[in-house]
């Protein structure tokens, strides 16, 4: 029997530990990337301007996606610290750790805010070509000011969500996403298409549907962690910036906000590229990116599991519990590519109609569909390394996987079939194979370094090993 004196994430069998823990985040994550696919299509069906909403989400999504980068980065690196804090029994250090992590939520708001009053218009246009309408741009400025002015709740939830991960009370922040999910998706149509007495307000209900959703599960979060969290009990002088504990978050945040950045950076830098090609090639990207997401959130999802699991052990000592995380981390996020492969290569035209595309878009849609997701498989590798190395305290091991991914292989091989398609528009499509390529030999590197890695941090241990039921 489990010795119930004991934090499960030092007595439970890792195999069951990672179930139990990653399954609510892994249902939280691909909820978050579901309502943004209900986004997509509620804007995409759009009377008349569906087409032009469609590509306005495609330019604001990367600016979406920076801030998450910096609430989801500041969270990882607030989980690892508070995890290891609480694996050495260090209770006022993992109270400081998730104190300085609102503090450093605040500033971060306070950073978007000022975006989205002077800086959205110069994004936006920044993507754009002479084919891109009048109406998208102003589509795409509407809705990122919206997004941006009230960041605080995705902000907030980020931090509160890797909190109750930290202590090993995943299943209540799943709880406080699906909340905000549903109320997304239930408002989604009510202010868009202006039901049940609420004015038709297009591309700006689905903003206002998504800030409202984020508030309603930063609300919850931080409602669970004050009631659940009772190793961490949080004081207004841990709040209080402390220059030690924003170095030891940032040593591993910091990449993980790079890593999260560089995603951004990609999407940005592949929307001027694509652009240059055709308006519908971005539009195409754009959408499919959506179901990208959909699939790699559940490997971020697991990644967010293993990352305290192993984290804990390391502070422990246990190299037998350490090595049994990346054994069965990297086991159960396979199935689970393997399984987004097979659901992508099999519902491109679904897909394709749900958006309600036509034409050149929906054709280039479906390429994507096919070509890209055969790289699930690999980049689900690359995200499961990065977990493993930020548990390790290998922040710049992680740097270099996410500047492999997501720039310095992917953008030649995209630059290179982008000059092939341009030359010859009928092979449009072999821009998506720069994509299994890039993450394919990411993952070699990533192979490399988690062997070196692993040496060194790993090998080297002589902490003592906590009684264990058998593996499950």
């Amino acid at each position: 029997m489990e010795n119930k004196n004991q934090n499960p994430m030092a007595v439970m069998p890792v195999p069951k530990l990672l179930r139990s823990m990653g399954l609510p985040i892994i249902l939280s994550m691909m909820l978050q990337a579901v309502y943004n696919i209900v986004d997509s299509a509620f804007v995409a069906n759009m009377k008349e301007t569906g087409a032009e909403a469609s590509n306005a989400l495609t330019l604001v999504f990367p600016m979406q996606m920076l801030m998450v980068a910096f609430g989801i980065g500041t969270g990882v690196g607030m989980n690892a610290l508070v995890s290891k804090s609480l694996g050495q029994h260090d209770l006022k250090k993992a109270a400081k750790a998730a104190g300085n992590a609102f503090f450093l939520a605040g500033m971060m708001f306070l950073l978007f805010l000022l975006f989205g009053l002077i800086g959205v218009k110069s994004y936006v246009m920044s993507q754009a070509s002479p084919e891109t309408s009048a109406l998208t741009l102003e589509m795409a400025v509407s809705y990122l000011q919206i997004c941006c002015i009230c960041s605080i709740g995705i902000l907030g939830f980020s931090i509160s969500e890797k909190l109750l991960q930290a202590a090993g009370h995943s299943g209540y922040s799943t709880i406080a996403q699906i909340a905000g999910a549903i109320t997304n998706i239930i408002l989604d149509p009510i202010m868009i298409y202006g039901l049940l007495g609420c004015p038709e307000l297009g591309v700006k209900g689905a903003a206002y549907a998504t800030v409202i959703g984020q508030l309603v599960s930063a609300g919850l979060g931080f409602i669970f962690h004050f009631r659940v969290n009772q190793e961490i009990q949080i004081s207004a002088d841990d709040c209080k910036p402390d220059i030690k504990i924003i170095q030891e978050i940032y040593r591993i945040g910091l990449p993980a906000i790079i890593a999260q950045a560089l995603m951004s950076l990609m999407t940005y830098g592949l929307n001027i590229i694509l652009v240059k090609i055709s308006v519908p090639m971005q539009t195409a990207y754009g959408m499919y990116y959506k179901i990208q997401q959909f699939v790699l959130f559940a490997a971020f999802g697991l990644r967010d599991a293993i990352t305290p699991v192993i984290s804990y052990n390391h502070g422990l000592g246990s190299q037998s519990r350490i090595r049994e995380g990346i054994k069965y981390g990297l086991i159960y996020t396979s199935i689970l590519m393997l399984i987004g492969t097979i659901g992508a290569e099999s519902t491109a035209i679904w897909f394709s109609q749900l958006f309600s595309m036509t034409g050149e878009t929906k054709t280039l849609f479906i390429h994507a569909m096919h070509w890209i997701s055969l790289s699930f498989v690999f980049a689900g590798a690359n995200i499961t390394f990065q977990g493993i190395y930020q548990a390790l305290d290998g922040g710049f091991e992680s740097l270099i996987i996410s500047l492999c991914r997501q720039l310095m292989i992917i953008f030649p091989l995209v630059l290179i079939f982008a000059h092939m398609a341009e030359a010859n528009p009928n092979q449009k499509f072999l821009v998506w194979v720069a994509f299994p390529i890039a993450e394919a030999l990411t993952m070699i590197i990533g192979i490399i370094l988690l062997k070196k890695l692993y040496h060194k941090k790993v090998s080297t241990l002589s902490g003592k090993r906590l009684p264990e039921p058998a593996k499950a």
